[in-house]
């Protein structure tokens, strides 16, 4: 629903939920989960400690509304990007440009998914880590739908399952954001989405 359409205490009440999403996301990506507690999210939202407390139990149910409502964003925006009415190329390579535009504009969000992905410590929020893996995986099997229709149509050869092809292009653009996490200026995020997907496409022996 449009959030003009809302009463005013309803828009206040998100307004000041987003303000504490804010803050716990930088200090999250900033110190890791463990490291936070509900009284630094308090003080850096400018909130008393007891209105924290209002919207959340505790700081894993803070920790898992946030990192649910930021995936469910991204893979808001990575779905539209695969079903615009375009062929199957062009909607790799929106996949591409939208993924490098959503994860480059939420450094934040991508630090902490990557710090929490890579070995730390989603297993201790129950539930959490099956959730996001669920929506991972429903958003795989959509990208491996592109493929296999790009094969039908024989713009794409069928050298792998298409699942796997979903899973090679997925992990080649995340390979290229994670170097440009890590050094922006020497590894920037290619603007011309075709630099990762000729990868797929042209592959490295001449023909």
């Amino acid at each position: 629903m449009d959030q003009k359409r809302l009463p005013r205490r309803e828009r206040e009440k998100i307004a000041r939920r987003d303000e504490i999403f804010s803050a716990a996301l930088d200090l999250f990506s900033e110190k890791g989960y463990h490291n936070v507690s509900m009284h630094e999210i308090a003080e850096k939202a400018e909130f008393a400690i007891g209105t924290l407390y209002k919207f959340f139990e505790n700081k894993e149910a803070l920790y898992k509304a946030l990192v649910m409502e930021q995936a469910e964003k991204f893979h808001s925006t990575l779905t539209r990007a695969i079903e615009e009415p375009v062929n199957e190329i062009e909607k790799i390579r929106n996949y591409i440009r939208a993924k490098g535009e959503v994860f480059t504009a939420n450094v934040s969000m991508i630090r902490l998914y990557f710090a929490e992905t890579r070995g730390a410590s989603f297993n201790i929020k129950a539930g959490l880590d099956t959730e996001i893996q669920e929506m991972y995986e429903e958003f795989l099997k959509n990208l491996a739908s592109v493929f296999n229709s790009g094969i039908k149509k024989r713009l794409f050869k069928k050298i792998l399952d298409p699942y796997y092809l979903a899973v090679a292009i997925d992990s080649l653009t995340s390979a290229f954001l994670l170097l440009w996490l890590e050094a922006p200026d020497r590894h920037p995020y290619p603007e011309d989405p075709d630099v990762i997907l000729n990868i797929l496409l042209k592959g490295l022996v001449d023909p």
